[in-house]
C-alpha cells in the first residue's frame, strides 16, 4: 500500500510545538574592511604652527588632525603605522601632502603618537572612520605632549 501518488515527505516541517527552538545560527564575523588608502606618510610642525588651513583653523601641531588630497575637509580618520602597528585617529582640516609619493600630511602629535616623528616618513593605512565612533575613540586617545 504506499503512500498517494504525488504525496513526498519533506525535512523542512516544523519540530513539534512540545521540542525547544532550534539554537540560533552563530554570528559570522565580517571580514575586515579594505583600508581607503595604504602609502607613505609624513607631518608637519613648528613651521606651519598658527597659519591657516584649508578648513580655515589655524594649524595647531599639538592636536589629532592631518592635511589629505581628497577626504572631505572634517572627515576623520584611523592612521596605523604598519611598521609597529600603533593607530591614532585624526581629523582631515588640511589638503596635502605636496610632495608626490605621499598620500597624507600628520600633525606632529599624530606622528608622535604613531611613533614616526624621528624619522618623519612611514607607510600605514588609512581607514575612514564614522564621527561617532571617531568622537569615542578620540576622548580615550592620550593627549600629546607639549
Amino acid at each position: 500500500m504506499g503512500a498517494a501518488p504525488g504525496h513526498t515527505t519533506s525535512a523542512a516541517l516544523s519540530p513539534p510545538a512540545f521540542l525547544p527552538p532550534p539554537p540560533p545560527k552563530p554570528l559570522v564575523p565580517k571580514p575586515p574592511a579594505e583600508p581607503y588608502q595604504v602609502g607613505k606618510a609624513s607631518w608637519y610642525g613648528g613651521l606651519f604652527q598658527g597659519k591657516a588651513t584649508a578648513s580655515g583653523e589655524d594649524y595647531d601641531m599639538f592636536r589629532f588632525t592631518a592635511a589629505h588630497r581628497e577626504l572631505p575637509l572634517g572627515s576623520f580618520v584611523k592612521v596605523t603605522n604598519l611598521k609597529n602597528l600603533k593607530s591614532v585617529i585624526v581629523r582631515i582640516n588640511d589638503r596635502g601632502p605636496v610632495t608626490p609619493g605621499r598620500i597624507i600630511d600628520l600633525s606632529y602629535s599624530a606622528a608622535r603618537a604613531l611613533e614616526m616623528h624621528q624619522n618623519g616618513l612611514q607607510k600605514v593605512r588609512i581607514d575612514v572612520i564614522e564621527q561617532q565612533d571617531a568622537e569615542m575613540a578620540m576622548a580615550v586617545q592620550p593627549s600629546a605632549p607639549r
